[in-house]
């Protein structure tokens, strides 16, 4: 019996252990992502032209005023993308393309907070090119499995922001969060 529980211990440890390596693992990956991001954004003279991201690139950020949030956009919505910080559906498109702009993130690093934002609220894209604000103007659920919320919006620019639902989900959730939010402002 006291064996018994001493394995049920270590693995426990283990468990709790790995956790902690997988949270500081992620925690560093993005923190390392936004340092670069933060590089890319600071670079001058760059045309929407000559922005021609690849994937797993880090090419910008995405500022939340609301829950104070600074996070690194990087190019791609696979798991590696997204280990990295928030993606960028490729496909979409980037401001002033007027077409719809995707952006996908993790309940449990990236968009942690996503569910105190309501409509009104600011979403600001920073790239190389610029600064360009969208104000929420819709939020909606719908089935993981859902893509019609992936669509072309052109000629009207729409910036999509999406992360599984429902936020304290254990395991893989059977929901998207959607948020719509449209341009206001261009710096």
């Amino acid at each position: 019996m006291q064996r018994l529980a001493v394995i049920f211990i270590l693995a426990g440890l283990m468990i709790i252990g790995y956790a902690a390596y997988e949270i500081f693992s992620t925690n560093k990956s993005q923190m390392e992502s936004l340092v670069e991001a933060q590089k890319i954004v600071s670079e001058e003279n760059v045309t929407i032209e000559q922005f021609q991201p690849e994937i797993e690139e880090e090419v910008g950020i995405l500022h939340i005023p609301k829950i104070d949030a600074e996070l690194p956009i990087i190019e791609g919505t696979d798991e590696d993308e997204l280990a990295k910080g928030v993606g960028h559906y490729r496909g979409t498109t980037y401001p002033l393309e007027n077409d719809q702009i995707v952006l996908s993130g993790h309940r449990d690093t990236v968009f942690k907070r996503m569910g105190e934002l309501e409509i009104g609220d600011i979403l600001t894209i920073e790239l190389p090119y610029g600064k360009f604000s969208y104000e929420i103007y819709e939020t909606f659920i719908v089935d993981a499995n859902d893509t019609t919320v992936i669509r072309s919006t052109a000629p009207d620019e729409i910036l999509t922001v999406s992360t599984c639902y429902p936020f304290n989900f254990v395991g893989s959730a059977p929901d998207r969060y959607v948020i719509n939010a449209h341009p206001v402002q261009t710096e």
